[in-house]
């Protein structure tokens, strides 16, 4: 109790036949370090902090809908992308645009976290996610 971890992220984006590379035009403004609470909800903070920034920029940006990437997050150090400690991938909804109030309206697709594979959809008032018969809220 009282401990903290740091969890490491770096944001990536699909690249065509080249698989994926750093987002955006300034990669190190979407690569960084949040310091947590060591709690097994630490990742999950961190992972939320890093979207709800992305989504705010898309925002501002003029950005009607979420824009395809990948969050990778490690704790205490970066590594390889296959060795992180949780992925998320935020795919853009077709039918939604981002909503004025600034509630995520995306698809989270890709959810790697404690050794599990995790995948996630879209509802309208929250994202559901699943895993292995168990089903959880994230609003």
């Amino acid at each position: 109790m009282g401990t903290e971890t740091d969890w490491v992220y770096r944001v990536f984006e699909p690249h065509g036949s080249e698989g994926w590379r750093p987002y955006g035009s300034d990669p190190e403004r979407w690569r960084g370090t949040i310091t947590a609470d060591d709690s097994s909800e630490g990742p999950q903070y961190a992972l939320s902090l890093v979207v709800a920034d992305l989504m705010t920029e898309w925002k501002v940006c003029g950005l009607h809908r979420a824009k395809h990437v990948r969050v990778y997050l490690w704790r205490d150090e970066e590594g390889d992308r296959e060795d992180a400690d949780a992925i998320v991938e935020v795919r853009p909804s077709i039918h939604a645009e981002l909503p004025a109030s600034g509630q995520a309206l995306v698809r989270l697709s890709l959810f790697r976290f404690g050794g599990h594979a995790w995948c996630g959809g879209q509802t309208s008032h929250a994202v559901v996610v699943s895993s292995g018969g168990r089903e959880g809220r994230v609003v």
